[in-house]
């Protein structure tokens, strides 16, 4: 990972506050990164940020967005995963949420999905700094 991340923010509907609060709160620390999300997330964080900050904005979740998100990660396309998920709410697309959240397992990256992990993250001494992730090989 450059010193220069791409983070992907994601968010079902009843967490999509308590996500841009987080980023508002965090918004230094933001803008120096490259940020993905999904759907209307995106559009949200943008918003959050103010004018002339660009979001990579992909599909909503539900119309492909999850996996757009996943490609993104078995490139090695996206550093970080922050994806404030709704534990008490089933989702038409709870298929598609398990395999992003299965991809950043399988290729090591960290996956935030609560703030207080997303903190850690974000006040880990490696997430301004050149990281070195492994990947095990799970081809044999």
């Amino acid at each position: 990972m450059d010193n220069m991340k791409k983070i992907a923010l994601v968010a079902h509907d009843n967490r999509k506050s308590d996500l841009i609060e987080w980023v508002k709160f965090n918004k230094g620390n933001l803008i120096k990164h490259d940020l993905f999300c999904t759907g209307t997330t995106g559009i949200m964080v943008e918003s959050a940020l103010g004018e002339g900050y660009n979001v990579t904005r992909l599909k909503s979740g539900p119309l492909g967005g999850d996996q757009q998100l996943g490609a993104l990660i078995a490139t090695e396309k996206i550093d970080f995963l922050i994806f404030f998920w709704d534990p008490m709410s089933s989702h038409p697309h709870d298929v598609d949420v398990k395999a992003l959240l299965r991809l950043s397992v399988l290729y090591n990256i960290p996956t935030a999905c609560n703030r207080s992990t997303a903190d850690f993250i974000i006040s880990s001494t490696l997430y301004n700094s050149n990281y070195q992730r492994t990947l095990k090989d799970y081809s044999v």
